[in-house]
């Protein structure tokens, strides 16, 4: 049995190869056939989570949210699945009419912002090269104080509000507004830079 194999230019030329087995099998064809596999193979266990979950007293109720993405101002939808008031998976939304199912890199990790192990959940204060907890009020305090003077020896020109377009748009306005009390009106966007 002579081996195939496929040149870039299209013409054959004898020798063996990825794919030179059968010539006829290409990337998709494989990947479709390894999906169809590895789904018949996960559907025993799969029955057997149900079955386990139905005699433990039923399947968990989880309610669908249609939601809009906050990443940004476009206002992409996407619908949140719900379990017990906890967000634990998101679905594409295919009817809405912006982005008919699709999202952006931020939207598809919208769940992220809330349900992850990197987010913070309190403030932190780098001492002698070790994170350490600290409290709100010390954060809000010790903030507040190097802002004041910050002010006191510059002025409120000396300080630079730069939104992102990985705010939302409460956050934006509320960017602004704190931005105009202070007393300057250097705020921008970094889609702007």
């Amino acid at each position: 049995m002579k081996l195939r194999r496929v040149t870039s230019k299209g013409s054959r030329a004898h020798g063996a190869g990825l794919g030179s087995l059968n010539p006829d099998l290409n990337r998709r064809r494989f990947l479709a056939a390894a999906g169809i596999g590895l789904g018949v193979a996960a559907t025993p266990s799969l029955v057997r989570e149900v079955k386990a979950a139905e005699s433990a007293g039923g399947a968990p109720k989880r309610e669908q949210i249609k939601t809009i993405c906050s990443n940004c101002a476009t206002g992409c939808g996407f619908i949140g699945e719900v379990e017990n008031g906890v967000w634990t998976s998101q679905e594409p939304w295919f009817e809405h009419p912006i982005n008919l199912g699709s999202l952006c890199s931020k939207g598809a990790a919208a769940r992220e912002h809330v349900a992850t192990d990197k987010r913070l959940r309190y403030p932190m204060k780098l001492e002698g090269g070790k994170w350490k907890r600290i409290s709100w009020d010390t954060a809000m305090s010790e903030i507040t104080s190097k802002l004041k003077d910050i002010r006191a020896k510059h002025g409120p020109d000396a300080l630079m509000v730069l939104g992102s377009a990985h705010h939302n748009n409460e956050t934006c306005y509320a960017l602004r507004k704190w931005s105009a009390f202070w007393g300057s009106n250097n705020m921008d966007h970094q889609a702007r830079i």
